[in-house]
């Protein structure tokens, strides 16, 4: 189990020190002495270690390929590229970033053609909403038309599974998306509802009592994010549920805190006793954005003691041989960050400061001694050092950071 982190020697804290000479600026600094800088230096450090680390996703996902768009999807494709463009422009209102990002996104239109697939981060409903979210920033509201009705005419198999990668949660997380960046009613709560409904009567006929909501995904009831229940549960979050629909949620989420290992962290999938996960996609680090997300929508303190204590798991086992954000370190600090917004520690944010910290410090001598793994893409946004420029861009307002293509 060890050999798939790193042991996390940092501190637990290390308060932040005025800065006195110069010298200090120079690049580097050890991973101690990044820790401790003010918060507004460390910050602006990593952004433009954050651009840098754009222009290279950029020419290796985009140019490097002579503009031709292979994989189209937000996870391991061209559309990733175009949500860190997106984020860039972001933070820093750099125009050629957004017209970039929506020459990519024009290119995933045309590339994803045919497509089946239908989420946000595996299929045409993100190259979509993005397409549609970016075109209204560009002030082309003829564009921004033209990716809402096709969004609109997106129709969903009948074999769709519920996960969030390729089924019906990640469908529903694109229209709540729209909705918040176009318009509250862009995409119908009927439409919206009709999808809900057959998640809802699926988790029923699989729960069979024993846990209120159960999902399959490829003959196994995952319970993480990327396939699983923590996933669904946190698009569900975001709908309009009846009275018996909350509490199925609630005792959901009370079915897998009671069910959990005792180092506190989560089984991938149920029944499994292999407690060696601990990222986005399996294990605590996607739960734990669930109970922070339950917490806040509740009200709940026995949901906010669980993703704490998750959190926990995250910190001591969550420094992983891999940079991305599906299983990587990039994906496991947003776990810090979400439990800063819920209860304004620093203590949080100063975890979520020293995971960014090692990756800057160390993640790409460590790629390049064999130690780490890049990933199988290794500038996806999911996989690779896109994912890692997203979060050091996320560290400027840590206040608004939110797991790319996951958190609202």
């Amino acid at each position: 189990m060890a050999d798939r982190f790193f042991p996390n020697d940092m501190p637990d804290f290390i308060p932040e020190t005025p800065l006195e000479e110069p010298s200090a600026e120079r690049a580097g600094y050890s991973l101690t002495k990044l820790l401790s800088l003010p918060y507004k230096t460390l910050s602006e450090r990593l952004q433009q270690a954050a651009l840098d680390l754009k222009e290279t996703v950029v020419r290796e996902t985009w140019g490097s390929n002579g503009e031709r768009v292979k994989d189209y999807t937000l996870y391991t494709g061209a559309l990733g590229t175009a949500f860190l463009l997106f984020k860039a422009y972001q933070v820093t209102n750099n125009k050629n970033d957004l017209d970039l990002c929506s020459e990519i996104v024009k290119a995933c239109d045309s590339a994803s053609r045919g497509s089946r697939r239908v989420t946000f981060i595996c299929g045409q409903a993100g190259v979509y909403a993005l397409g549609a979210v970016v075109a209204k920033h560009c002030g082309d509201q003829q564009l921004c038309d033209h990716y809402l009705t096709e969004f609109e005419q997106i129709k969903l198999p009948k074999d769709l599974p519920d996960e969030l990668l390729y089924g019906r949660s990640g469908f529903l997380w694109a229209c709540s998306f729209l909705n918040k960046n176009i318009g509250k009613k862009t995409i119908s709560s009927t439409k919206m509802r009709a999808v809900v409904d057959e998640v809802i009567k699926n988790g029923w006929q699989l729960g069979r009592g024993r846990c209120p909501l159960m999902y399959e995904w490829h003959g196994k009831r995952y319970w993480g994010d990327a396939h699983g229940l923590a996933g669904i549960l946190h698009v569900l979050m975001d709908m309009e549920l009846k009275r018996d629909e909350v509490e199925d949620v609630k005792g959901t989420l009370q079915y897998m805190i009671k069910n959990r290992f005792p180092s506190g962290n989560y089984p991938s999938s149920e029944g499994s006793e292999s407690d060696c996960l601990v990222q986005w996609c399996h294990g605590a680090s996607g739960v734990a954005l669930t109970l922070a997300k339950a917490a806040k929508v509740f009200g709940s303190e026995e949901f906010l003691r669980a993703a704490v204590d998750a959190g926990e798991v995250v910190w001591n086992r969550g420094l992983l041989k891999r940079v991305g954000l599906c299983h990587g370190i990039s994906g496991n600090t947003y776990v810090f960050f979400s439990l800063y917004r819920l209860t304004g520690k620093v203590e949080f944010l100063y975890r979520a400061k020293a995971f960014a910290c090692f990756l800057n410090d160390r993640a790409q001598v460590l790629i390049s001694e064999g130690i780490m793994h890049g990933g199988d893409r290794p500038y996806s946004l999911f996989e690779g050092l896109g994912g890692m420029a997203y979060l050091f861009l996320d560290l400027i307002e840590p206040s608004e950071a939110r797991f790319p293509g996951y958190e609202l």
